[in-house]
């Protein structure tokens, strides 16, 4: 097989996260005051983590003072995140995907998502499906930053040669261009990839060809 390993992206690619994330930070800003999220906005807590996130949508620039992004912070701790979980719906094809793939291939998430990440883990049974979950709390600064991709293929023992990522946003398409993989781009023709695929039974066939 070309690949040894293939490392996803949890939002956009393996779950749908977007009814969820729009509800849940659309309730820390109305909490805190502050109007509903833009398009623009919407993108960026979508692929990024939730400190870059509220830093963001609270930046200086749109009149916010600097002690608010603190306030917001602490009020995302008030917020618990599984009254969303209802509203995460997995992408179709995942688990028969990967129950195809594996074990010849092996299988890991990098994902910046943090302190939600494992009950989305134990909802979906993502630890029967993948062989590594890597999250921002894991590494040392999140992506773009590449350390926690190469840290899996360190784990996996393999050169970038072996792995490809399959991810769905402009984060994930410099992550691998700056470990040197492979890229699969999920459903977002913008990106710059190896392929574009738009169900998980084109990533299946890819891979087994």
């Amino acid at each position: 097989m070309r690949y040894k390993v293939a490392v996803f992206d949890c939002d956009g690619v393996l779950i749908n996260s977007e009814t969820s994330n729009l509800f849940y930070y659309n309730e820390l800003l109305r909490r805190m005051g502050r109007f509903p999220l833009t398009q623009e906005e919407f993108a960026f807590v979508h692929s990024h983590t939730a400190e870059e996130s509220v830093v963001y949508l609270f930046r200086e620039e749109l009149g916010f003072s600097s002690d608010l992004i603190d306030k917001a912070l602490m009020e995302m701790k008030n917020i618990p995140y599984a009254n969303y979980l209802d509203l995460l719906e997995l992408e179709p094809g995942v688990v028969e995907t990967l129950q195809q793939i594996r074990p010849p291939i092996k299988t890991a998430i990098f994902t910046n998502r943090t302190t939600t990440m494992p009950r989305i883990t134990q909802r979906f049974g993502f630890d029967a499906l993948f062989d590594s979950i890597k999250t921002a709390l894991d590494v040392k600064r999140p992506k773009p930053d590449p350390s926690g991709l190469m840290e899996l293929m360190e784990f996996f023992g393999v050169t970038a040669r072996d792995v490809v990522y399959v991810g769905d946003s402009r984060v994930d398409e410099l992550v691998a261009k700056a470990v040197g993989v492979d890229f699969f781009a999920y459903k977002n023709k913008e990106l710059e990839a190896m392929f574009h695929v738009k169900h998980f039974s084109e990533i299946e066939e890819l891979l087994l060809c």
